[in-house]
């Protein structure tokens, strides 16, 4: 806003397109503690690698449960 301000460009409009964006520290996290999954994954796996691998695992356990739903 104040880049806009400084500019001559903040008005009503600026101010509410900024207000509901979504900004990075808003998106809700979602926290599993390392060891309940250490378990499942070599020593050393990087979290990228393993946050990869439990989304694609709950994509096939959906895909699973709809056609069970048939």
């Amino acid at each position: 806003m104040r880049d806009f301000s400084e500019k001559g460009k903040l008005n009503a409009d600026v101010i509410l397109s900024i207000m509901q964006e979504e900004k990075p520290n808003q998106v809700e996290q979602f926290k599993i503690p390392r060891n309940r999954i250490d378990k499942f994954f070599p020593a050393g796996t990087p979290a990228q690698k393993i946050e990869d691998t439990i989304v694609k695992a709950l994509e096939m356990y959906r895909k699973r449960e709809r056609a069970r739903e048939r």
